[in-house]
Parts: structure tokens; C-alpha cells; sequence
């Protein structure tokens, strides 16, 4: 991730990067190839005007309830896009894809499916509709694209699904 907000912040500047990292994370995803700053704990500190800013918070789930709110709070095309990664990645993706079914946001999810990584929950999903396990409307609600042009251009263009649910969630 350091290599994507490095390159969002020298297109875009500083405040377009937010990285938010449970504190217990930190020992193990913080080194000196960040910076050689280090806090009062003995962690490095990424460089603001490189890596963008950076929030310690107590544990995931805060970490993704922050990271939701400011993609929830974003404007038109603002959305969510999963990298390759591993079990925590596919977690949080399918974390905010049920999140969008169940109409507590409406902003689109897109799978960078670099080289095919995604190709086996692509296919995972076009079982569950045939199954029966997921709508045939919602198989849609995850988007896909091959590079980051194409991600953005989906969150752009994303359609909400009709068959979601239309659970009322104002009151939670």
C-alpha cells in the first residue's frame, strides 16, 4: 500500500491519501523504508508529504468504520476498490459488498482483477447466483477492471442494483 499512496500523493498531493492502521499492525507493517522518523513508541513514521497522512486507531474494526465513513461521505465516484491482497483484503471486500446489499451505502465496489487475480471470485459469485445464494441483480454489485483507469472509470459509471434491500438503517 505504500507504493499506491506514494504514487496518489505525487499526483494528487498529501491530503488525497488517508492510511488507517490498527495500532497492533503497526510494529509488523512499519519500517525504516518509510521514513526514519520514528514516534514516541520506537515505530517509524511514514512522511506525510510522501505517504500521506496516517491514523493509529485501537483495532480493525475501527479501521474500517473510518474507512468506510470517508468513502461513504465522498462525492460522485467515490467508491471502494480491492487490490490484490490476502484473507484481510477479501474480508473488508466482501465486508462492504454485503454492506451495499444491504443498502447501508450505495457506493460501488470495483475488483482490480490485475492478471486475473479475481477471476476465481468472479466465478465463485456466478455459481452463487445459480445457486440461488445471491440475487441475480446483485451479482453485479461488485464491479471489475484491469488497471486503475478502468477502476476509476466503473466507480464513475457504477449502478446502484434494484435488487438490494431495502432495509432502513437510519435508525442504527
Amino acid at each position: 500500500m505504500g507504493e499506491v499512496a506514494k504514487t496518489i500523493v505525487s499526483i494528487a498531493g498529501p491530503d488525497a491519501v488517508h492510511g488507517i492502521i490498527p495500532e497492533a499492525l503497526v510494529k509488523w507493517e512499519r519500517d525504516a523504508t518509510y521514513s526514519d522518523k520514528k514516534d514516541a513508541n520506537g515505530y517509524h513514521v511514514p512522511e506525510e508529504q510522501i505517504y500521506g497522512r496516517t491514523t493509529v486507531v485501537k483495532d480493525m474494526h475501527t479501521r474500517k468504520l473510518m474507512m468506510a465513513r470517508e468513502v461513504i461521505e465522498g462525492g460522485p465516484g467515490s467508491g471502494f476498490i480491492a487490490l490484490p491482497g490476502g484473507y484481510g483484503t477479501m474480508e473488508e471486500l466482501l465486508e462492504t459488498a454485503t454492506w451495499n446489499q444491504l443498502g447501508i451505502h450505495n457506493k460501488g465496489v470495483c475488483l482490480l482483477n490485475v492478471n486475473g487475480f479475481y477471476n476465481g471470485l468472479t466465478e465463485w459469485i456466478k455459481t452463487a447466483v445459480d445457486e440461488g445464494f445471491v440475487k441475480e441483480g446483485n451479482a453485479e454489485i461488485l464491479v471489475s477492471a484491469t488497471d486503475a483507469e478502468g477502476a476509476l472509470k466503473a466507480l464513475r459509471e457504477y449502478k446502484v442494483s434494484d435488487a438490494r434491500y431495502g432495509l432502513d438503517w437510519s435508525s442504527e
